[in-house]
């Protein structure tokens, strides 16, 4: 294989970065469903031909950590060029079933794709119930499966809303179409030797910075723990890092046992939230690589909370645990070094629809502050890295108007530096339809660091009633969902 030097190298990366992102934004700009094009609820990523992730589009946390295990999945059929190959099953490589990967191969390797469909049929729609005990209940499970027309129309068949599935479907298609254009073209005017040769060097490149940044931190064992906010009692995350020179070890030993409902963890959506503090803590400007993952050993029990088994349901588990788990990493690291307030700890959320309509959203809120800054406010944080919808967008597409949309002032937690605030945002339903919200930080506040106070609680209100964390319902014309966001926690004792 051709060597490359430091020039061609940060040419052939910059092509495979830019690659990523146009797989992005073909997506984005061709899908039908507003959770995809408004407010981008979707990754893309390369890989080599090993199943190793060479570059990602910067999109969602979650997605991306557990995107490898979808590729070592795929790769065990021996696909060939020019196949699709599609999947859900959070047991295979996904994260839970509204997210759809595809997998394709190119002259030199894997495009990847990841988006969240509104609908994936189960239960209730838009596929996010709040009561499922089995992943049965939460949709239509697809493990790997070439995709082709045939298979298309039997996916849609089982989904709520099939034009508008058929069209994200589509939109995800079209950019693997044009990622495999894009490495040929790169491969025409490089070579594939030399392509090849960047994309180790890219791999390797990743896993040097991130032990550097490791290396710096403190050997030690260090432990935290966050709680959860189910139906009934509480689970408990708990989590001992380990830093040994240039590598750490996170093992959840001492967590809950499996849920009975649905905030199951498969261990792909703990490694990515794991990945995620430990790249924010090392080097956060680090290339975004799976050669950035390689000094990280993440453990759990089999079975347990954030390491599920099948049929265990997991569609909160996605979204919550996975906000939860990034918390009490955060936490355990900080015995070794500065970390950031608690943030809001939560996506807040919240599903609409019924048989003519489908609609999600998660919904932002505070992030916890820095040792030398305020947290910034309405934003979502950790594992989710989404937009809004447009109010525009919203009640152009669905039986919905927007009543409230602001800033939920003083909800972020005082210190030396505020902690963000949390918003509010009043939905009034215009037909009868189901909801269901899935949030937390509904009886545990988001901690301050330091002496820095915490943040607010969130609520979830509907005609003026506090609904529990978790909940699923029907609606009424005229009905009024409002949601108020918790606040991030804040750094260092208060100066006034």
């Amino acid at each position: 294989m051709s060597d490359v030097i430091d020039v061609e190298l940060q040419v052939i990366g910059s092509a495979l970065r830019a690659a990523a992102e146009e797989m992005g934004a073909v997506l984005i700009r061709s899908a039908f469903s507003a959770n995809i094009k408004e407010r981008r609820d979707c990754s893309t990523a390369l890989f080599d031909r090993g199943g190793r992730m060479i570059v990602q589009a910067e999109h969602i946390p979650v997605h991306l950590g557990a995107m490898p295990e979808a590729v070592a999945a795929v790769m065990e059929l021996e696909p060939q060029e020019g196949e699709l190959y599609v999947l859900n099953d959070p047991y295979t490589g996904g994260t839970h079933l509204p997210d759809i990967t595809l997998v394709s191969r190119t002259s030199v390797g894997f495009a990847v794709s990841r988006a969240h469909h509104a609908d994936v049929g189960g239960m209730e729609p838009a596929s996010l119930p709040a009561t499922s005990r089995e992943l049965y209940q939460e949709g239509i499970i697809i493990p790997p499966t070439l995709l082709d027309e045939r298979v298309l129309r039997l996916l849609v068949a089982n989904m709520r809303n099939p034009d508008e599935r058929r069209g994200d479907l589509r939109a995800q298609i079209a950019s693997h179409r044009l990622a495999e254009s894009r490495i040929d073209e790169l491969c025409t005017r490089r070579g594939s030797d030399r392509v090849l040769a960047a994309m180790d060097e890219l791999y390797a490149y990743s896993e040097r910075r991130i032990r550097v940044g490791i290396a710096k931190l403190p050997d030690g064992v260090y432990r935290g723990s966050g709680p959860l906010e189910p139906a009934e009692g509480e689970l408990t995350i708990e989590v001992t890092v380990t830093i040994d020179g240039d590598s750490v070890d996170i093992d959840f030993e001492g967590t809950s046992a499996p849920h009975a409902g649905n905030l199951n963890c498969p261990l792909a959506v703990t490694r990515s939230a794991c990945f995620f503090v430990v790249r924010c803590l090392a080097d956060p400007d680090v290339p975004a690589s799976g050669g950035a993952f390689a000094p990280v050993t993440v453990r759990a029990p089999s079975p347990c909370l954030v390491n599920a088994r099948p049929p265990s349901a997991v569609v909160a588990g996605n979204t919550e645990t996975s906000s939860r788990i990034t918390d009490a990493v955060f936490a355990a690291f900080g015995g070794a070094t500065d970390v950031p307030a608690q943030g809001q700890g939560t996506m807040n959320n919240t599903t609409l629809g019924n048989a003519n309509f489908t609609y999600y959203e998660t919904i932002a809120g505070g992030q916890g502050a820095s040792p030398n800054v305020d947290g910034p406010s309405g934003v979502h944080v950790t594992m989710s890295n989404t937009l809004n919808t447009p109010i525009e967008a919203l009640e152009m597409a669905y039986p919905m108007r927007i009543e409230r949309y602001r800033l939920r002032e003083g909800s972020g937690g005082k210190g030396t530096h505020r902690g963000g605030d949390g918003v509010i945002r009043e939905i009034q339903v215009l037909e009868a339809c189901r909801l269901s919200v899935l949030g937390e930080r509904r009886r545990n506040r988001p901690q301050g660091m330091a002496g820095g106070e915490a943040g607010a609680l969130g609520r979830t209100l509907l005609n003026g009633e506090e609904l529990p964390p978790k909940a699923t319902l029907q609606l009424s014309p005229g009905d009024l969902i409002r949601v108020e966001t918790p606040g991030g926690g804040g750094w260092g004792p208060p100066t006034d």
